[in-house]
């Protein structure tokens, strides 16, 4: 055979181009002739061979992707690396919720609430099943016997119970259900099965702390998204003896079905007590899924460089996913860089020694009382001595749009209202991919761009802003009230606009002593809040002094008022009042706890033939188009 002077290229592993290659090394030679033919015997010992680099290529690519954390695709490889790192992945989370239990009965002078207790509860109408997920007791006091905060978990209350035999060298305790919730884990050790002693292992969290008697357990992922409990060697940890008993008990959770349930009452009788009430403390929440490869391959690294402590704002981030699975979005930012005020919510005014923590969760709810309470425990182990975290509520900024777009109908086929359509969708992905997150800015001319790009028949576009908050009022009290915008408002001298009510307005509610007229508020273009009413479309001002408005840093300061009813706001009842304002930028910059997002439904969109657009003649032709709009707001609107 001739030597052959053509290479093969090594690095394509596609099945053509290796086969392209064969065929191109096979021309070199004589032997065979007939490698180019389909049908040959040739031909279809070169698709074997091309079919085989193929797929070892794939394979040895899919292998050295493995190699690492970040390129990997396999859940167990992603957790294997995920392990090196100390990182434990989460389990699902069955939702949670925290109810008193009241045993009515006058001879018992304690009763029991035994783990596994049944409590039912209807979302949607569809049942489901609450349990205990450990025991409780309390003593009667005046004829009642009250189990208060206990938490109740969705799901099944299963126990899995394993002898220890330690002349097989592979024994595993794995829990045998991929649904179950680890944080409910209890482990015990019984003796034998001759001898009921038991001992409560708890989590080993500091490797550390765990002496050789330590009774610690260790958990970790291991195939099909089981966990598998494990024990010390009596120098990590006490050793398990042959014969020991380890009795698994958790809760089997449907994760995130169960969410905001709110009444609960007990299945059956509760200690042989049949006259019992279920109080809700707190609805359910924080039901979840297992952790996604995406989060752990994100989550993994932080937590590995927080080395089990919270210093940085990272830190705080990491730890807070990890205790509230449902988290989207976290904010955090430190007490020099401003407080919190409950009444007007964070302002600029330093509070050393603490650490603000905002979480915007998947449910799009602020987080209750009791998971704002159980995540500042939570993180209370792995902080700073003299740090005190404190949950605060995100703030959103609502962007109000009016878009006046052009379109050349000579180009298109698409009606004004279609693209007004498609002009809404535009902004809506841009919403949902661009806003709704801690520290995302709003960009004037990005949005002006996504809209010339909707359609190649729009031809430009117009696009003004207006801000908006909602406060919520303290009806029939005389309360002051402070909404901060943290942006500068349109202010070019003093008085603008002063006649038609400044560049501020709000929608309606009612004020004590006058049960007939709508109120409103707005602003004299020279730093006063006003409240009127509306008499033929005239403004009738009952107050010219309601409160400041600080035109350079965004703060509206109401005085005290006595608001007996809120209007509705779009159409809808509502508690809440909306404060509109007009931006002296057209970027809007969100700060510590606040989030941007669209107000589509005010939002309105004008779509207008281009006046000046080249018939097939050669002439321009003028024709007005139908304006497309979405729903005004029941505000009015000051004009810039």
């Amino acid at each position: 055979m001739a030597l052959n002077e053509k290479r093969l290229i090594v690095s394509e592993f596609d099945f053509d181009d290796v086969k392209s290659n064969l065929k191109l090394f096979l021309e070199a030679q004589n032997e065979f002739t007939d490698y180019d033919f389909e049908g040959s015997g040739i031909s279809v010992l070169l698709d074997i061979l091309a079919y085989n680099t193929h797929y070892l290529g794939f394979n040895m690519n899919m292998l050295a992707n493995e190699m690492f954390l970040d390129s990997a695709s396999l859940r167990s490889s992603v957790v294997s690396h995920a392990k090196t790192l100390g990182y434990e992945t989460a389990s699902n989370r069955a939702a949670k919720a925290e109810v008193n239990v009241i045993l009515f009965d006058s001879v018992k002078t304690t009763g029991t609430l035994s783990a596994g207790t049944v409590f039912t509860t209807s979302v949607d109408d569809i049942d489901y099943q609450f349990v205990t997920a450990e025991s409780f007791t309390a003593s009667n006091s005046g004829s009642q016997i009250k189990f208060e905060n206990i938490p109740i978990f969705e799901g099944t209350f299963v126990t899995t119970r394993i002898t220890v035999d330690q002349t097989d060298v592979d024994q595993r305790f794995v829990i045998p259900d991929n649904r179950a919730d680890t944080n409910t884990l209890v482990v015990v050790v019984q003796t034998s099965s001759s001898d009921s002693s038991s001992t409560t292992f708890t989590k080993a969290t500091d490797i550390s702390q765990v002496s050789s008697t330590s009774n610690s357990y260790f958990i970790q992922e291991v195939e099909n998204g089981k966990h598998e409990v494990y024990f010390g060697d009596g120098v990590i940890g006490k050793a398990l003896s042959d014969g020991n008993i380890v009795v698994l008990s958790y809760v089997v959770t449907n994760n995130t079905i169960a969410n905001t349930a709110s009444v609960f009452s007990n299945a059956a009788a509760i200690d042989t007590v049949v006259d019992v009430s279920v109080e809700t403390v707190s609805p359910a929440s924080g039901g979840a899924g297992a952790e996604t490869i995406e989060s752990i391959k994100f989550n993994a690294p932080l937590d590995y460089a927080a080395q089990g402590r919270c210093v940085t704002a990272e830190d705080y981030k990491t730890f807070v996913r990890q205790f509230f699975p449902n988290t989207q979005a976290v904010s955090i930012f430190g007490g020099e860089n401003g407080s919190f005020d409950n009444t007007i919510g964070v302002v600029s005014t330093p509070e050393y020694g603490k650490v603000f923590i905002s979480v915007k969760s998947t449910t799009g709810n602020n987080l209750t009382d009791a998971e704002k309470t159980r995540l500042v425990n939570d993180l209370a182990p792995f902080t700073v001595a003299s740090i005190t975290p404190v949950i605060v509520d995100p703030e959103t900024l609502f962007i109000i749009l009016d878009v006046n777009a052009q379109f050349n109908s000579s180009v298109t086929t698409e009606t004004p209202n279609t693209i007004a359509s498609l002009i809404n969708t535009t902004l809506s992905n841009f919403n949902e991919d661009e806003l709704k997150q801690f520290n995302s800015i709003f960009r004037h001319s990005k949005v002006v761009g996504l809209i010339d790009d909707t359609d190649v028949s729009i031809t430009s576009n117009v696009t003004r802003i207006t801000m908006g908050k909602f406060f919520t009022p303290t009806v029939d009290s005389e309360v002051g009230y402070t909404v901060n915008f943290n942006n500068a408002f349109f202010h070019p001298h003093d008085g603008h606009n002063g006649a038609n009510g400044g560049v501020l307005a709000s929608t309606g509610f009612r004020v004590s002593g006058d049960t007939v007229n709508d109120q409103f508020f707005d602003d004299d273009g020279n730093g006063n809040i006003r409240i009127y009413y509306l008499v033929a479309g005239v403004r009738t001002y009952t107050d010219s002094t309601a409160g400041t408005i600080d035109y350079d840093t965004g703060e509206i300061k109401i005085n005290p008022v006595n608001i007996t009813s809120v209007l509705n706001v779009d159409g809808a009842s509502s508690d809440d009042i909306r404060i509109t304002v007009i931006p002296n930028s057209q970027d809007i910059i969100p700060v510590r706890n606040q989030i941007i997002e669209l107000d589509l439904t005010n939002t309105t969109i004008n779509v207008l033939q281009d006046t000046i657009t080249t018939s097939s003649s050669g002439t321009s032709t003028t024709t007005t188009g139908t304006p497309v709009s979405g729903a005004s707001s029941s505000a009015p609107i000051s004009s810039y």
